[in-house]
């Protein structure tokens, strides 16, 4: 395993373990920020989705401030007891008065509310004190009461009216910011254990005892899923008012049609300005309470409740595994345009499939898979922008130190004689060229570090061959380089030199490419051209930043050769010339491979053509 498969691995499983904390977390429940974040992801989605119509089967009667205005706020008993009469009369399935009833009043006015209540299916409001005003969601077990708080106190109401009524506790389970996310559908007491307000109409509604598992409710023949702490979760149908509402003072006016509340859940309560019964919802700043309440209660009967449950939940733990993993492994593999494109598209499809399962009732988290996958990959690909700047930047000082190393063989000359080739020196030399062919492709297609990495093998490979055999290599050219030989002062010994490291290169190309596993899967191949004769040898630049050059028709010749090459499918095309200067030894050195030529071969750029052999060594 290469050091970076290691520290790859090393940040999958990173990842992995970050993200199955995070995913036991939201399981358990018990994440703050991650719920802050996923109630504003909530809230985007909601908003994005737009209001919806509302089913039918609850109506709002609502003490308004008309009504307050014209029969005093609170409401007296008496006037309320002809509110639930009046209703009543028109033959709704249940009254929920969403108002607490906690104290006496006048003996007449209470008297006739619980006879009105006795007449009508009815429920009552209680409301339980909890330590804390949010409730955290927790993992079921077996007992679906086990993750139920307990409330310090339960405001009841009074004797007479759960005698004439049934009792709905009206909690409900805000987030930081207010909006109620959750109605418990289950409150305890130190001794006794209620039904929610909106539990508690349904089943009337719908003459249905409730069924609890771990996990869900069934009334009849339809199980709703419920979250930890058999809490049912709230999407809301739009601002106040989506749920048709009416006035109290209509009603007492005689004003109400039937069809307001025929055969419905009607639902009363305050909704009076000041009241101070109002949540914060995605669609209204200041919704009434009871509207909360109304949402519940149409979800339970209707069925139409988002679905966040255990199973949901574990899903997302998955997904807060899998979806950081996987960033990072396309990261990791191809930081490329294919790459970013890929991993764009996983985030999109992952954004738009999380929105369209919202949209259809499945309540996935949003902020866990952010929360698991962003600072993951932020961590990975801040580091490999260092470790790639890194790797640059030690590139380019080793480029430059195996410039100054090359050149070094000069080194003594130059300080006998400091103005060597400070003006060009026309001379004979041999020029060897080897290059990449198709590397340009491969480059544009993986990560710095492994063209690094890459270049840096292939550059050592050059390097020592031409150093073996007296060469000095003027220039690195990306995935090519240039090898001169007759520096500082021609040699008789120049060419078969040339023609030694340029058979010496093509051997070791033949085993190195192979091992190279990015070279092998692109079938990056070689080619090297070599030729002799007069250059023109000068220093270029200026201060500490020069280097010893050749030019001249030798030069481009010998650059040209490598087409040649390759067009003749050989490793080798080196002049005849070249051939000929090398004399029995150069003949010595290239019978170690297949000969073939000569060969007149045109040279681009080129007037003249020359005479080309052409070699490649024996298959491995």
């Amino acid at each position: 395993m290469t050091p970076r498969q290691f520290l790859v691995t090393i940040a999958l499983i990173l990842a992995a373990l970050w993200g199955g904390f995070l995913g036991y977390v939201h399981v358990d429940g018990n994440s703050g920020f991650l719920n802050r974040m996923e109630a504003s992801l909530t809230d985007i989605r909601s908003t994005l989705i737009g209001a919806r119509r509302p089913p039918r089967v609850v109506s709002i009667i609502a003490i308004d401030d008309r009504t307050a205005a014209t029969n005093g706020y609170p409401l007296p008993r008496a006037t309320l007891a002809r509110l639930v009469r009046t209703i009543g009369a028109l033959k709704p399935k249940v009254v929920a008065l969403d108002l607490l009833l906690v104290d006496p009043g006048p003996e007449e006015g209470d008297a006739a509310l619980t006879s009105a209540l006795s007449e009508v299916p009815s429920v009552v409001a209680a409301a339980g004190v909890f330590p804390e005003s949010t409730q955290s969601v927790t993992r079921d077990s077996n007992d679906p009461l086990a993750a139920i708080p307990v409330a310090s106190e339960v405001l009841l109401p009074l004797a007479r009216f759960a005698d004439a009524a049934a009792i709905g506790v009206v909690n409900v389970a805000t987030d930081q910011t207010g909006t109620p996310r959750f109605i418990p559908m289950i409150s305890r007491g130190e001794k006794r254990v209620d039904a929610s307000f909106p539990l508690r109409a349904a089943s009337l509604a719908l003459g249905i005892q409730p069924v609890f598992s771990p996990g869900g409710l069934a009334l009849g023949d339809h199980r709703l899923p419920t979250d930890g702490g058999q809490r049912l979760p709230l999407t809301f149908y739009g601002p106040r008012g989506t749920i048709s509402t009416y006035s109290a003072a209509d009603v007492l006016n005689g004003k109400l049609p039937t069809s307001a509340v025929e055969d419905k859940v009607v639902v009363i309560g305050s909704t009076v300005t000041g009241g101070g019964d109002v949540f914060p919802t995605p669609f209204d700043p200041v919704l009434p309470g009871v509207e909360v309440m109304s949402t519940a209660i149409a979800h339970l009967v209707a069925g139409d409740s988002i679905v966040r449950d255990y199973n949901i939940r574990s899903f997302d733990a998955l997904t807060a595994i899998v979806l950081p993993v996987a960033l990072i492994a396309l990261l990791a593999w191809r930081r490329s345009v294919v790459g970013y494109g890929t991993m764009a598209a996983i985030v999109l499809v992952w954004a738009g499939l999380n929105m369209a399962a919202f949209a259809h009732g499945y309540w996935f988290s949003a902020a866990l898979p952010i929360a698991a996958a962003l600072p993951a990959v932020i961590l990975f690909g801040a580091y490999e922008l260092w470790n790639d700047r890194r790797q640059a930047t030690r590139l380019a000082a080793q480029s430059d130190l195996l410039q100054r190393v090359d050149a070094a063989g000069l080194g003594e000359w130059l300080a006998r004689d400091p103005d060597f080739l400070a003006k060009p020196v026309r001379q004979d030399a041999s020029v060897v060229f080897i290059d990449l062919s198709g590397f340009t492709g491969l480059s544009e297609a993986i990560g710095v570090s492994e063209v690094r990495e890459i270049l840096s093998g292939f550059f050592e490979l050059v390097s020592g061959e031409a150093r073996s055999h007296g060469g000095t290599i003027t220039s690195f050219m990306g995935d090519g380089a240039m090898i001169l030989f007759g520096l500082p002062k021609p040699g008789g010994e120049d060419a078969t030199s040339a023609v030694a490291c340029a058979v010496g290169l093509c051997n070791r190309m033949r085993k190195w490419v192979p091992e190279q596993p990015r070279l092998a899967e692109r079938k990056v191949g070689f080619k090297v051209g070599a030729h002799c004769g007069p250059v023109v040898a000068s220093r270029l630049g200026t201060g500490s930043r020069q280097q010893i050059t050749a030019t001249g028709d030798t030069v481009n010749v010998a650059s040209r050769l490598m087409e040649v090459a390759a067009a003749h499918g050989a490793e080798l095309a080196l002049s005849s010339a070249l051939l000929q200067a090398s004399g029995e030894a150069g003949a010595g050195i290239i019978s170690g491979g297949i000969l073939e030529g000569p060969e007149i071969a045109r040279i681009r750029g080129r007037a003249e053509s020359i005479e080309v052999r052409f070699w490649r060594g024996h298959p491995l």
